[in-house]
């Protein structure tokens, strides 16, 4: 693989911009708005004082974007206000994950995320309430066809996802952080218990423990099939790590003990290789050696470096070489191996690659 792309040396170096003329900043901002990440690069630089370096044209695209991101953290607060008015009959603790979380908690990891939908985790024995109370209060389900809502309902983590009918917001509604039929099991119960309280809200909203939201980010992103977004998500645990280590001391030890409860010593062993090859996270060198009992093996990690290493890159052609698209390819199919058994892969696959494009064509 070639060096580091442009953008991932600016988020490491921020300082680097001193160096860019004006054709190396157009490749920046376009590799940033690909990656999902220009407004991440937009605070950074702010946070740095560096913003008044940027010249004038791609300013205006940054300054842009800090303010679409500040709207969106306004527009988190009041969705969450609506989701707790909605299952407010249901005596229920509602888990807040991913994006909704770090905006309520005022992560740095927060600062400049842009984001699409909302993620809540809920009891299973709770969900058809949820599901009921959601749309009795405006969140409609999609994905209407009968096998799509067979293999959401019976095989995956979630309800179809929800979009409410006048503010068009998304919503995932999670019983769990991994698909039922997946390799790995963790329990959602110990999720739920370790859950704490997210303050002015009399004990309805809850957040992951520090340990659990950086494994469900882990996790989330390297059983993930599709890599659009798969940068900014390691630059979300990268976040996260640099955060939560300097709050607490004994993090990363508790980070390691609790992915062996959870069952997630491989998730983690990735998190922790990937950010410090990518991101230059401080990782300490006792912690790395620990995580060591999560990889896999020698040959299998050969070839999952040659994968990783180009599905973290920006979805810029900068960025690609003549392997990346096998390379994303080769993950697709690897994380559906991961959330399903052959036995039910195989028809899967064939479904989505056959009869439902000929559904969507009959439909047009």
């Amino acid at each position: 693989m070639k060096s580091r792309p442009l953008l991932t040396k600016i988020l490491i170096h921020p300082e680097a911009i001193s160096q860019l003329n004006l054709n190396d900043w157009d490749l920046l901002i376009r590799q940033a708005r690909h990656a999902n990440l220009l407004g991440r690069l937009a605070h950074r630089l702010t946070a740095c004082q560096l913003l008044d370096q940027v010249p004038v044209q791609p300013r205006a695209h940054l300054e842009s974007v800090l303010g679409v991101a500040q709207r969106q953290m306004q527009a988190v607060q009041w969705e969450v206000n609506r989701i707790v008015q909605a299952l407010d009959k249901i005596q229920t603790p509602i888990i807040l994950l991913k994006g909704a979380a770090y905006i309520m908690l005022q992560l740095p990891v927060a600062q400049g995320r842009l984001f699409s939908d909302m993620d809540i985790l809920v009891p299973k024995s709770q969900l058809q309430a949820v599901e009921l109370a959601l749309k009795i209060h405006g969140w409609i389900t999609t994905h209407h066809d009968a096998y799509e809502q067979r293999y959401y309902r019976n095989w995956m983590h979630e309800l179809p996802p929800m979009q409410h009918l006048t503010r068009q917001t998304m919503l995932d509604v999670h019983h769990t952080i991994l698909p039922e039929t997946a390799r790995f099991h963790p329990d959602p119960k110990k999720l739920l218990e370790a859950a704490n309280l997210l303050a002015g809200y009399e004990g309805r909203v809850k957040v992951l423990a520090p340990t659990d939201m950086v494994l469900h980010s882990a996790t989330h992103l390297f059983h993930e099939g599709e890599f659009n977004h798969g940068l900014r998500d390691l630059t979300d645990l990268d976040s996260l790590l640099r955060h939560f280590s300097t709050q607490d001391a004994s993090f990363w030890e508790k980070l390691i003990e609790r992915a062996k409860q959870l069952d997630l010593t491989r998730s983690l062993y990735y998190a922790l290789r990937y950010t410090s090859a990518m991101l230059d996270t401080p990782v300490p060198p006792g912690t790395t050696r620990a995580a060591q009992v999560g990889a896999p093996s020698w040959i299998t990690l050969k070839l999952i470096d040659a994968l990783f290493r180009r599905a973290f890159q920006p979805p810029h052609p900068s960025c690609s070489d003549w392997l990346t698209r096998p390379a994303l390819w080769m993950l697709f199919v690897r994380a559906h191996w991961l959330r399903m058994p052959m036995h039910l892969l195989v028809p899967h696959l064939l479904y989505k690659a056959v009869i439902a494009p000929r559904k969507k064509q009959a439909e047009a």
